[in-house]
């Protein structure tokens, strides 16, 4: 299957109960598809392996809110095989302006990602059309001198939308946990929570618009927005300040 190298969309993120998070799968089952990669329990893991520089220049700019901003990770969806250096990943620069997000990213082997981010070269081999996006990484590490910095990980219960909701994506995540050390996502250390384990992020992700039905349901369960990034969530549990969520 051919990777999706760039996608534009914006997101909306609620922190639910277990039994709130139950009752909205019941209820968009009839409007939804269950995403096709997941595993026979509907599930399926994330392992994030984030980028910054020395200073924390990606953190501050989500924490002080600045509309243009962008950080950079080496993301793997799990499988029950060990991760080796031939597993497939994806290098991903997630850029917000205002309230869109953008992606740009490749689909490479572990160890290439691995001679891009952190030996700061290209490959031997790969695939020209991935060259631009390579590129863009390699400038974006050398100016922000971006290093290794923490690992997210946590369970995905994902959704997409028919054909009259093209694009529309919603996913809960769950056993969310971060670690600082042993940054090698082949490794099996679990780390600490990020939020508390009885605790479900609800993102709504859409290219352009939140169909009726389901902001009626929001509306309805009275779910309020939250402003939460799980990479800077990590960062002040790590260093003892945890700030509090930031509810709309």
């Amino acid at each position: 299957m051919e990777p999706i190298r760039k996608f534009n969309r914006f997101e909306l993120k609620y922190l639910l109960s277990m039994e709130q998070a139950r009752k909205l799968k019941q209820q968009i089952a009839a409007y939804m598809l269950p995403d096709q990669y997941a595993w026979d329990s509907g599930d399926y893991v994330i392992s994030s392996l984030y980028y910054d520089s020395p200073d924390l220049q990606c953190y501050w700019e989500k924490i002080d809110g600045l509309k243009f901003r962008k950080k950079l990770r080496v993301r793997i969806y799990e499988t029950e095989e060990n991760i080796t250096e031939a597993s497939i990943v994806f290098v991903e620069i997630k850029q917000r302006y205002d309230k869109t997000i953008q992606k740009r990213r490749i689909a490479i082997p572990y160890r290439d990602a691995m001679t891009l981010c952190d030996e700061r070269r290209l490959p031997d081999e790969y695939d020209e059309k991935d060259r631009p996006v390579m590129e863009e990484v390699l400038a974006m590490i050398e100016e922000r001198n971006l290093q290794p910095t923490l690992i997210t990980s946590y369970f995905r219960h994902a959704y997409t939308g028919t054909d009259y909701d093209n694009g529309l994506r919603i996913t809960f995540d769950s056993n969310i946990r971060y670690r600082i050390n042993d940054l090698d996502l082949a490794s099996k250390n679990l780390g600490k929570y990020i939020v508390s384990p009885d605790r479900v992020i609800l993102e709504i992700k859409a290219n352009e618009k939140v169909p009726y039905w389901l902001t009626d349901l929001i509306a309805q369960n009275n779910y309020r927005l939250i402003r939460i990034s799980k990479y800077c969530t990590g960062l002040d549990m790590e260093n003892e300040f945890p700030r509090k969520i930031e509810v709309y």
